[in-house]
């Protein structure tokens, strides 16, 4: 089948876009050019919190029924001005010692992988300067897992345990939803290296297992996790990364990785409290800015 393709012009840089009529959520009924537009209207509060990470796809060619695969190394015919950054590979994929990431520093790159059916974004929680250099994270994550029956009300009960944790050692946390089936807490910090963040994290979560062993679960094994919520602390690995804010979602609906307020995560009583698509998500945008933009500040050191 032939693809229908157009040429477009993008912050000056011209791209080709294609089958943009093409159902990329049969369930819904969500196209292409659906995914396109979101992260087009999306990107002012998107790239701030992306630019200067590598990037990793999740590509859905054939839709979010079909299954997916993680891109990270760019592929074959990316335009020149894809900023792109050659890194060692976590885990080596394919015999790789190195990968060229994509660095998602800008509007035309953003719609050019949607153009990809790059569905999902995810970066990691440290950057690279503009000569490729890693430095050092420069946020503290914790994921929030809930083991079936728990959902994201469970979580959000744990995510204010996280809250008042961080607050206590003078972190300033902020929450977001997975757009699946858990929540993240972020809070910025003093850049500092992977193994202190992930050591930090770990603590606090065997803290927190301590206190409320009924709810809350420190270690991976998934046998435990049954309506418990797993405080993932290693998302702090360096070779860890995690959804982006903003980010759509390989789910049945439209869902996008949604920063939120406490008020709301206080309130969540049933999983749809928190669950938000696309264009809800945008309508957010429009009356509450980002509320994940202290984030882009310098935060404080970990204790």
């Amino acid at each position: 089948m032939a693809e229908n393709r157009s040429t477009v012009e993008v912050d000056g840089r011209r791209l080709s876009v294609s089958n943009l009529d093409k159902v990329l959520y049969p369930s819904d009924g969500f196209t292409k050019g659906e995914v396109i537009d979101y992260y087009a209207r999306i990107a002012p509060v998107l790239l701030p919190h992306v630019e200067h990470r590598p990037a990793s796809f999740i590509r859905y060619p054939d839709g979010v029924e079909s299954k997916g695969f993680f891109a990270k190394n760019a592929p074959k015919g990316t335009p020149e001005w894809v900023r792109t950054v050659r890194l060692p590979a976590p885990g080596s994929s394919k015999d790789r010692e190195e990968l060229d990431y994509v660095v998602v520093d800008e509007l035309p790159t953003l719609v050019w992988a949607a153009n990809l059916a790059a569905v999902e974004l995810h970066v990691p929680q440290w950057t690279v300067g503009p000569r490729g250099a890693v430095r050092d994270p420069d946020l503290l994550v914790v994921d929030l897992d809930p083991g079936s029956p728990a959902t994201i009300v469970e979580c959000s009960r744990v995510a204010g345990l996280v809250r008042d944790y961080l607050e206590a050692d003078g972190l300033h946390p902020l929450a977001k939803t997975s757009g699946s089936k858990g929540m993240q807490v972020y809070a910025a910090i003093t850049p500092a290296n992977d193994r202190r963040t992930s050591d930090y994290a770990h603590d606090m979560a065997k803290a927190l297992e301590k206190e409320h062993p009924d709810l809350v679960l420190s270690r991976m094994t998934k046998s435990l996790r049954g309506g418990k919520v797993f405080i993932d602390w290693s998302q702090n690995n360096a070779a860890k990364t995690t959804v982006a804010p903003y980010s759509l979602r390989a789910r049945e609906q439209p869902w996008v990785s949604t920063p939120v307020t406490w008020d709301e995560v206080t309130a969540c009583r049933r999983p749809a409290d928190l669950q938000f698509r696309a264009e809800q998500v945008l309508e957010r945008v429009e009356e509450q800015g980002d509320l994940f933009a202290p984030l882009l500040e310098t935060g404080p050191p970990l204790p």
